[in-house]
């Protein structure tokens, strides 16, 4: 019971300075708080706030920790015949129904992103995560599917669907900036992921594949290119 109460004063505590220091960064900026601010905000030492936070940083950025197990459960847990694209699919439509912070549907988000994209320091540690979640995802995918250790599909899939979501959140945020409303942000993300999605689930190869030219003859440009190639290939 001792060990419980302490470990929910612990969480209590660690949520607090988190809290006081992301309305001090939404408000003021990132760059332009400093932690003893927030430590005095929150009415603890700067010892304490490291104790709890490695970096400050990490003091805007405490929930992104929680994206590697999130989404190592997307894949866990996919029903039968549920591919990791059609997993990743439901969880993404799911986390725009419900609001979801992790693709940028709740509110606020974009303030979030404003303030993200004006620090260099957030954004570079933002790209670590990026980094460490895919590495993560790709392990995973590589447990689940019983993948070789030389196979490197795994994280090809893991970078082709998180990068995916994160388009899809970055495009979203924009429009949200630009003044468009949530109604309308929501219908058109719905209908770039059902594209984004479906073109994962069924592959790019024949994606971008420029049309053939039909000539007044009936013959089309690449016929004529690769009757070029072939007599270059006969030549001595």
């Amino acid at each position: 019971m001792e060990e419980g109460l302490r470990e929910r004063k612990k969480r209590e505590t660690r949520r607090r300075i988190s809290d006081v220091a992301t309305g001090l960064f939404l408000m003021r900026g990132f760059d332009d708080v400093t932690v003893a601010e927030v430590a005095r905000a929150a009415d603890v030492s700067v010892n304490t706030v490291f104790n709890y936070f490695g970096t400050k940083e990490d003091l805007f950025l405490d929930r992104q920790g929680d994206l590697e197990e999130i989404y190592e459960r997307v894949i866990r847990e996919r029903r039968p015949g549920e591919s990791v694209v059609d997993a990743y699919r439901r969880d993404f439509l799911d986390a725009m129904d419900t609001g979801d912070w992790r693709y940028g549907f709740n509110e606020g988000a974009e303030v979030w992103g404003r303030v993200v994209a004006e620090s260099p320091t957030l954004t570079a540690r933002t790209r670590e995560i990026q980094h460490q979640v895919m590495a993560r995802v790709a392990a995973v995918i590589a447990d689940e599917t019983g993948a070789d250790p030389d196979d490197v599909r795994p994280e090809l899939v893991a970078a082709q669907i998180l990068d995916a979501t994160r388009l899809l959140s970055r495009h979203a945020l924009r429009r949200r900036t630009a003044g468009e409303s949530p109604r309308e942000t929501q219908a058109w993300m719905r209908e770039q992921a059902a594209a984004l999605f479906d073109l994962l689930e069924s592959g790019i190869g024949g994606y971008g594949r420029r049309p053939l030219v039909v000539a007044e003859n009936g013959e089309t440009a690449g016929d004529e290119e690769d009757d070029d190639v072939e007599g270059d290939h006969r030549r001595p």
